[in-house]
């Protein structure tokens, strides 16, 4: 099984990251990987985090000469800011005494994260559960993508909205309906968007958005928004229904809403569903080419809990960010 974990605090020396049960000789290098970082740093109203870091990840074990061994593939990401933290992130006791933060931020994790674990410092909550651990994701998954690539599995992305500013066609409804072609590639969504400074497809709807951050920003606030997943090329049967933990959906789900931020998920067209008639909702199926086939992709790509072979499609939704320049009302530990 593939499975991976992280370490590391947001103002610690780095993070750290562990993926195992990748076969042996598939290509990887760490070029490919920091390109998928570099992805992740992109975009409008970036924090001032985004913009000190460069994350590149070392990679330390598992991979030779640019194949993979099988063996556990260990990275490594430095935090360029550590200098300025060797103090208040220190590994051993120091004399010096280390202002503490005491006031939790409404929203975050500041405060039930001291609850759950006895902090008398609301910065060990604050590293730990920062968004900033998904940089090691980015680098345990892009070993993911790279497999996935081999098999003709292809993943991309796109920013729906942002702070409610919706697109004026939106592109998934050509993955809903069938339009695309079938041999359409989810990566050639993420070379139409990475252009976009807001990941988006269309330029009017990227200039409103970056006017709807600027105003957000001037009233010192933050936005939320939503965006879409899309999984091209992916087989019949993937997943089962056979026990509950084996649904893909299921699985799915619990990926994206482990997410920091994100508080809402749906895959196909997933709430919108709950309020048309059965009629207008399930995908008919057809014969084309000798092969079973569906007139629309509304379930999203998954039924029963397995793949149908067209697109997988979910979406997400995340929360504005909890750190504001105009802060909430909160209390003093």
């Amino acid at each position: 099984m593939i499975k991976f974990v992280t370490a590391g605090e947001s103002h610690g020396k780095g993070l750290i990251t562990v993926v195992s049960g990748f076969p042996s000789n598939l290509e990887v290098s760490e070029k490919y990987i920091n390109n998928e970082l570099r992805r992740r740093q992109l975009g409008y109203g970036r924090g001032l985090r985004m913009k000190i870091e460069t994350d590149t990840a070392e990679i330390f074990s598992g991979v030779r000469f640019g194949k993979t061994m099988a063996s556990p593939i260990s990275m490594l990401i430095r935090n360029r800011d550590w200098e300025n933290w060797t103090e208040k992130m220190s590994v051993e006791p120091i004399d010096k005494e280390i202002e503490k933060i005491t006031i939790p931020r409404p929203g975050h994790a500041d405060l039930v994260g001291s609850q759950k674990y006895n902090y008398n410092d609301i910065r060990n909550s604050i590293d730990r559960s920062s968004a900033r651990e998904t940089a090691a994701r980015v680098a345990a998954c892009s070993v993911a993508k790279r497999f996935l690539e081999e098999l003709g599995i292809h993943v991309g992305s796109y920013v729906e909205s942002i702070g409610g500013v919706y697109p004026k066609d939106n592109f998934v409804d050509k993955l809903f309906s069938c339009e695309l072609p079938e041999k359409f590639s989810a990566k050639k969504i993420n070379e139409a968007v990475d252009e976009s400074s807001v990941r988006v497809f269309d330029e009017a709807h990227e200039k409103k958005i970056v006017n709807k951050i600027k105003v957000a920003k001037k009233r010192g606030d933050t936005l939320g928004g939503t965006f879409f997943v899309v999984v091209s090329g992916v087989p019949v049967g993937l997943g089962s229904f056979i026990q509950y933990d084996t649904r893909i959906e299921a699985l799915l789900a619990h990926a994206i809403m482990s997410i920091q931020a994100v508080k809402g998920v749906e895959v196909g067209i997933g709430f919108e569903g709950a309020e048309l008639f059965g009629s207008q909702v399930h995908d008919e199926i057809i014969l084309k080419k000798d092969k079973f086939w569906r007139t629309t992709n509304h379930a999203g790509g998954i039924e029963g809990g397995i793949t149908t072979g067209l697109p997988i499609i979910v979406r997400g939704a995340m929360k504005p960010i909890s750190t504001l320049m105009t802060p909430l009302k909160s209390v003093d530990l």
